[in-house]
């Protein structure tokens, strides 16, 4: 294989293989937790094809060199598949020259790029931003802290109960003092379809700018920014089959030629003294250091394995997918779709209401089917307010996502759903009832859970259990559940309340609650480590080695690692209190 090539499907124009596309796709042929995997989290970053991973790996084997000054054959064949690879992303997207696409790490740093410089030299103090109730955390945050920064307003367009952007509320917000309007093509979390051509040629009549964030678009849809006529076109590589760390702007040429760098140092620079410095040539303007050569590459062999498939092609697969489970999963009792848009992309974000289910814990159950889902507010915190909710668990679909996957998808589900059960709250004469100790102290609690995770090999079973436990765990009731009894940064619901057991000094008991049976279940193992526990023996108990000794440290994501920390902390913090009372 010489240094531009990469490997192809071998598809007929009007076929569409699926099973023939599956094979291109290494990771799909696994299991997880003992079930063939369904990957359905396409949404937040879709899996990477053969001809992708076959590129960045011959780059790396065969033409790794820096770009752009070397004179030698490596640096200029590595320089060749770099500028290539800029010309197949430019087609993609239907950019008019080179000049107006610019290589950045992904859609966010695209976005930061035109709000810190654009942004900078266009907004001032008094005028608005127009931004949707539909934005993505990093189509917010960069507007909102330009106008902090320069006095400005930041409005945003509502929704409706579908879903579907008010045309008519953003027609009547533009105004003079509006600048720029920056709007997702496609919604992350609903997969709503924008009518951005309306809003692009809405605000241009009033000469307002437009940015569309694509990140969700380009994997989907044909993008074509020369029709579209916006000012700026952002997404990520990683979103459409190819690396993560790489993405793309797209901006009209005046608009880029008087923004200023975002960032300085090589390559973005004309020509440098201590007196004075002047840039580069577009794009390179706006590429400082050594770029993200092997990213590039991927990228151009993702779009030429998209671009030989059709855009077309797997738009109408991906909808007959979405279809489909719409109609699958809208049937499940208990279970609402958040978000029926008339014009939608391949994501389905749902709620299980009756019983009410955490999404978290759906996500869970799911995975330990081998499901693979997003679960949370997926960076749309406003929009999930909107709609009165905290999160959903949501499926995204792909090309190589097959109709039988969505079945599973559906069966596994309606499973989880009739397994649920209401919860009581248990108390005697009107009273919680508070947990007894299992054990004398701390490390003997902790030696009998730890016979059972030494016992059991498969964390499938590990969490089931936790799960389980999760499950028998006392509602806390109502009245206790205040925000000074809430436990900060945990991706559920969680409140706490701790007291020295009646008649005792220094006896430590809590009540705990979730939303989330998998954290009830955390919330579970700490009243056996810790509830009817003196001070200084919860504080002087090795939590931490307790927690490596069972694995858990190891098995949790961040976010929830991060969660426990802090319930931990808010019992040893009690603790703490009572200890420093008691020794007086």
């Amino acid at each position: 294989m010489n240094a531009t090539s990469i490997t192809l499907p071998k598809m007929k124009p009007a076929s569409f293989d699926v099973e023939r596309i599956r094979g291109d796709f290494p990771i799909l042929h696994q299991q997880v937790h003992g079930k063939p995997l369904v990957y359905l989290d396409n949404a937040a970053s879709a899996q990477k094809p053969r001809a992708v991973i076959d590129a960045i790996k011959h780059y790396y084997e065969n033409d790794h060199a820096n770009i752009h000054r070397g004179v030698h054959a490596l640096s200029e064949r590595a320089t060749a598949l770099y500028d290539e690879a800029r010309i197949k992303v430019q087609k993609f997207i239907g950019a008019p020259c080179l000049r107006e696409l610019i290589f950045t790490r992904g859609a966010t740093e695209a976005i930061n790029l035109v709000a810190q410089t654009f942004g900078r030299v266009h907004v001032h103090a008094g005028d608005e931003v127009i931004l949707t109730a539909l934005e993505h955390h990093s189509n917010i945050v960069p507007w909102q802290v330009l106008c902090w920064e320069k006095h400005a307003h930041l409005r945003v367009v509502p929704v409706t109960d579908a879903g579907e952007l008010r045309l008519d509320e953003l027609e009547k917000m533009i105004n003079p003092a509006t600048k720029i309007i920056a709007v997702a093509h496609v919604s992350n979390a609903l997969g709503t379809v924008n009518p951005i051509q309306k809003i692009i040629d809405l605000a241009h009549k009033h000469g307002v700018y437009v940015l569309i964030d694509g990140a969700q678009a380009t994997p989907h849809l044909a993008v074509d920014v020369r029709e579209l006529d916006c000012d700026f076109y952002v997404f990520s590589g990683h979103k459409v089959y190819g690396p993560t760390g790489i993405g793309a702007l797209y901006g009209k040429p005046q608009h880029l030629e008087l923004m200023p760098p975002y960032q300085t140092g090589g390559d973005m620079i004309s020509y440098v003294s201590f007196a004075k410095t002047t840039w580069n040539e577009l794009p390179y303007k706006f590429e400082a250091g050594t770029p993200n050569i092997a990213g590039a590459i991927g990228l151009a062999a993702a779009v030429d394995y998209i671009d030989a498939i059709g855009k077309d092609m797997i738009a109408a697969h991906e909808h007959k997918l979405l279809e489909y489970a719409t109609e699958r999963v809208a049937a499940i009792p208990g279970v609402r779709i958040i978000g029926t848009a008339k014009e939608k992309a391949s994501v389905l974000s749902f709620i299980v209401n009756d019983p009410p289910m955490s999404a978290l814990d759906v996500g869970t159950r799911l995975d330990l089917d081998g499901v693979a889902i997003r679960t949370g507010h997926h960076c749309c915190q406003p929009l999930m307010e909107r709609f009165g909710i905290a999160g959903t668990a949501r499926a995204s679909f792909a090309m190589y996502n097959t109709i039988e996957e969505v079945d599973v998808l559906a069966d596994t589900l309606e499973k989880i759903v009739a397994s649920a059960r209401p919860r009581v709250v248990v108390s005697t004469n009107g009273q919680p009832i508070y947990p007894e100790p299992v054990a004398d102290n701390p490390q003997q609690a902790a030696d009998e859970i730890a016979e059972f995770f030494d016992a059991v090999d498969d964390w499938a079973e590990k969490y089931q259990y936790l799960i389980d436990i999760g499950g028998k765990l006392a509602p806390m009731p109502e009245v206790l559940k205040t925000e000074p009894n809430r436990v900060k940064r945990c991706q559920s619901t969680v409140f706490m309340h701790a007291r020295t057991r009646p008649g005792t000094a220094d006896v430590i008991e809590f009540l705990a609650d979730s939303d989330a049976d998998i954290v009830r279940g955390e919330l579970a193992l700490l009243q056996k480590l810790y509830c009817g526990q003196r001070a200084a023996e919860i504080l002087a108990f090795d939590i931490q080695g307790f927690m490596e000794r069972i694995g858990l440290e190891r098995n949790l994501s961040p976010g929830r690692r991060t969660g426990l920390s802090e319930m931990i902390a808010r019992v040893k913090h009690y603790a703490g209190q009572v200890a420093q009372k008691s020794s007086k």
